[in-house]
């Protein structure tokens, strides 16, 4: 056997299928179970209690996690003249308006996160095939639709994170890496977990939460206390 294949199953014979793990007992393990040479990234998955084929049961938000999420984010902004000038000024690494659309037509897609000034969604629209299956189009509801450009790019920046429920009625979210203190992964995790729980539709009937597990890239998942974690959250 590999010695990858031999670390996947030693991490798993560690995992207790059987148990519900607190937030603090996951996050421990989860770490422990890392033995790769790069910094995995950690990620939760949510099991939702709702169908999002219906509209009333749509599960789709966005969250300045504390801590980050890590990574150094790359934000493509769609603004012009003075709104330009603020998004450059807040760390954008791309700004422009027709030329960028254009630039994008071409090709180019070296950038996270799109924020765009209302007025240029007409530009951003003609994009929608090319940025909406990457999850790449900039959305009022997320605040990636704005006139405060500078506050946008800067949250991207700092680790904001998208979120949507998929048709199996499961969330998947980064929360950090391995290489995060514990209770900074925790704190991203409750972060991630409270924004989610006050995203709960109003067509949501019966257990909202109905699972969840904690994982890095590799790893195998360790389930969470679901029933405890709705409790601290209501």
């Amino acid at each position: 056997m590999a010695k990858a294949g031999k670390k996947v199953v030693a991490a798993k014979g560690k995992v207790d299928r059987q148990k519900r793990y607190s937030v603090e007992e996951a996050v421990k393990l989860v770490k422990s179970l890392s033995g790769r040479k790069f910094d995995e990234s950690v990620d939760v998955a949510l099991n939702l209690g709702v169908d999002p084929k219906h509209a009333d049961q749509m599960v789709r938000g966005a969250v300045v996690l504390p801590h980050g999420i890590g990574k150094t984010v790359k934000v493509a902004v769609f603004a012009k003249g003075e709104k330009a000038k603020e998004a450059e000024a807040a760390g954008a690494d791309v700004v422009g308006a027709e030329d960028l659309a254009q630039k994008i037509q071409g090709g180019f897609l070296d950038f996270d996160k799109t924020v765009a000034t209302p007025d240029l969604m007409g530009v951003v629209g003609r994009l929608g095939k090319v940025l909406g299956p990457r999850g790449l189009m900039p959305n009022p509801k997320l605040g990636t639709v704005t006139q405060d450009v500078g506050r946008a790019v800067r949250e991207a920046k700092a680790g904001k994170v998208e979120y949507r429920v998929e048709k199996a009625g499961i969330v998947h979210a980064p929360v950090g890496k391995v290489s995060f203190p514990e209770e900074s992964l925790r704190d991203n995790l409750n972060a991630l977990i409270e924004s989610v729980m006050k995203a709960k539709p109003s067509g949501a009937k019966g257990t909202y939460l109905k699972g969840a597990s904690l994982s890095t890239t590799m790893g195998p998942g360790v389930r969470l206390d679901a029933v405890a974690i709705s409790a601290a959250h209501r």
